[in-house]
């Protein structure tokens, strides 16, 4: 987190620990706006790292699930990484901007992951940089997001992963009623404290609440290397093109789409009770005793318990009850996600 912009938000009221701001002082209130109120959110649980040369394209082309050719100045989009094997090392929201790509995924993973992309760009004109804290970059979420942007810009991004350059700044509209600004370090607090006069700030898993909800999946190094695209619905998410050539684990990857069933699918679900996290177990009576899927991404919710992302076993979702961590464990509530798997 920038040092300026970090204590920028402590006089704000912010409790930072990690370079994550956990909330504004009342965690319970933030979680309860998120059922009526539009929140700002500091996004620097975020790293952000850039790939700028004349070959960035074709070696990020050469690396992840999307087609990186469709990525243009004024639109973004979701990708993956994955491990020969095909299964997910990082998801994460790229676009072009400064004069590179830039890609944010998890800060916990940014460091692991620039340093394996780095040892594949052998001769390529490529430089891989980490500028997480070159950008300040603010999350706007609720169903009065676009009106109180547009009272601040004048006008906003109209749809999903559309990029607008509004002044010095940079908006991205994302699903389910979001923005992302990116703007700078000294412009940051004028942002902040402007947009704070119609948003109410929260901490950044306020954020993650609504990619939960958007069905959205975030890995972590509690999920690395467990899941294909597939299974995270990212291929639904348009974080996957089959069209495109080779990549890490692209023939798994294309095997799973065309030849084989998937037998797993990420689902939206509430818990009553309990306290999951990324990577927990989840278990089913049909499974005889093996785990029948994972949790991805957890979060308190604003009507009581955990709203999560669990990636299940089809056929035991579609008529089992299942449960967190054992088969005594509480029980998942299936919940419709906001498109169709």
């Amino acid at each position: 987190m920038n040092p300026t912009w970090q204590q920028h938000l402590i006089n704000s009221g912010a409790v930072i620990d990690n370079h994550r701001v956990m909330h504004f002082g009342n965690p319970e209130k933030e979680i309860e706006s998120l059922q009526t109120a539009t929140v700002i959110v500091d996004l620097s649980d975020l790293g952000l790292i850039q790939f700028a040369g004349e070959d960035s394209q074709s070696f990020l082309q050469g690396q992840l699930t999307n087609d990186i050719r469709q990525v243009a100045p004024g639109k973004s989009q979701y990708s993956g990484y994955c491990s020969p094997k095909g299964r997910m090392l990082a998801n994460f929201l790229l676009w072009q901007g400064d004069g590179g790509y830039m890609m944010q995924l998890p800060a916990e993973l940014r460091e692991s992951i620039q340093k394996r992309l780095t040892m594949y760009v052998l001769r390529s004109k490529v430089k891989v940089s980490d500028v997480s804290d070159e950008f300040v970059r603010l999350g706007v979420g609720g169903s009065k997001a676009a009106e109180i942007l547009s009272k601040y810009y004048g006008e906003v991004p109209q749809t999903n992963h559309e990029i607008k350059c509004l002044g010095e700044d940079t908006v991205i509209m994302l699903p389910k009623d979001r923005f992302e600004i990116i703007t700078s370090p000294a412009r940051a607090p004028d942002v902040w404290n402007t947009l704070c006069e119609d948003c109410v700030p929260a901490g950044s898993q306020a954020w993650e609440w609504m990619d939960i909800h958007a069905g959205i999946p975030r890995i972590t190094s509690k999920t690395q290397e467990q899941f294909v695209p597939q299974m995270v619905n990212y291929e639904v998410l348009g974080g996957v093109n089959f069209q495109k050539g080779c990549y890490p684990g692209q023939e798994i990857v294309a095997r799973t789409q065309y030849l084989g069933k998937l037998k797993r699918r990420m689902f939206l679900a509430h818990l009553a009770s309990g306290t999951p996290l990324a990577g927990d177990d989840l278990y089913s009576r049909d499974m005889e005793g093996q785990a029948t899927g994972m949790i991805v991404n957890a979060h308190p919710s604003p009507e009581g318990g955990y709203d999560v992302l669990a990636v299940i076993q089809i056929s035991s979702a579609e008529g089992e009850p299942i449960h967190l961590k054992a088969m005594d464990g509480p029980t998942l509530e299936l919940m419709p996600l906001p498109y169709q798997i």
